[in-house]
């Protein structure tokens, strides 16, 4: 008779978004039992060290615009790997199953005949906002949320923008910084406000973290000046209301600001530019 340990099996993880130490505990009980470690390209260095001495790492990253390991070499060597006798975790950064291709991974490994655990991760469309006291629900603006994709794909295709902005909810745009003009042009074109509140966090989470808060109709602009790039998160809404450097101030720096169970601090030694509405 089997036993589950020798079912082939293969753990899907999810990283978070940028701190390690936003790991959940069951994560890190994965990597410590894993033999082999599939790392996508945003996973921070330091989760990898809850791998156990002697586990192989192989990067298997996806960057927009930079070569990227093939998906169906991922899903093969996942299968071969598994099958070899491995104890394989896929590496994820944020929550694989948001935009993350969990979803077609599993199905490749169950169609092979391989067992496959997911562990949630936190993904960065809830907390990229969070850090700089966002909140993508607040019942005084909205009572939902929509994570979409900014990237035009084939695969993909391109999100209904119209719908989006007659919606009434908090947008969050994962991979969507190279493609704001013609973003914010449709939500412009289906009559979202201009004025609306927006902001922008590149590296969430991460002693690079930056952002902005701005309206709609300087988004753009408020981007290339402050030289904010992927890997970002952009939310669209009037729940950036909420966040703290939202007001009356021209440009100035601050701190990065980070989310408390009972108030917002600040972090030293955080750089971040804020734009104004004005």
């Amino acid at each position: 008779m089997k036993t589950r340990d020798d079912i082939p099996t293969v753990t899907l993880v999810g990283a978070g978004p940028g701190d390690p130490e936003l790991l959940t505990i069951k994560a890190v009980k994965a990597l410590r039992r894993a033999s082999l470690a599939l790392v996508d390209d945003l996973v921070h260095p330091d989760v990898l060290r809850h791998l156990r001495r002697g586990a192989r790492v192989v990067h298997v990253g996806k960057r927009g615009g930079c070569p990227s390991t093939p998906q169906a070499f991922i899903h093969r060597l996942m299968v071969a790997e598994a099958q070899r006798g491995e104890r394989v975790v896929r590496i994820k950064g944020g929550d694989p199953f948001v935009f993350g291709r969990g979803g077609e991974e599993c199905e490749a490994l169950r169609a092979a005949g391989i067992a496959v655990e997911v562990i949630s991760g936190l993904t960065a469309g809830i907390a990229a906002p969070a850090a700089i006291g966002i909140p993508v629900t607040d019942r005084r603006w909205t009572r939902g949320v929509a994570l979409v994709t900014g990237h035009a794909g084939t695969e993909e295709g391109e999100p209904d923008w119209a719908a989006l902005a007659r919606s009434g909810l908090t947008l969050v745009i994962y991979m969507g910084v190279a493609r704001l003009p013609a973003i914010t042009a449709a939500l412009r074109a289906a009559g979202l406000a201009g004025d609306k509140p927006a902001a922008v966090v590149c590296h969430a989470h991460t002693p690079a973290q930056r952002q902005a808060v701005c309206t709609l109709d300087s988004l753009v602009e408020t981007v290339a000046r402050e030289g904010l790039a992927s890997p970002a998160i952009v939310v669209i809404g009037d729940v950036v209301q909420a966040a703290p450097a939202w007001g009356g101030v021209a440009v100035a720096a601050l701190d990065s600001v980070r989310a408390a169970p009972a108030h917002y601090g600040t972090t030293p030694g955080r750089s971040s530019a804020w734009a104004s509405t004005s």
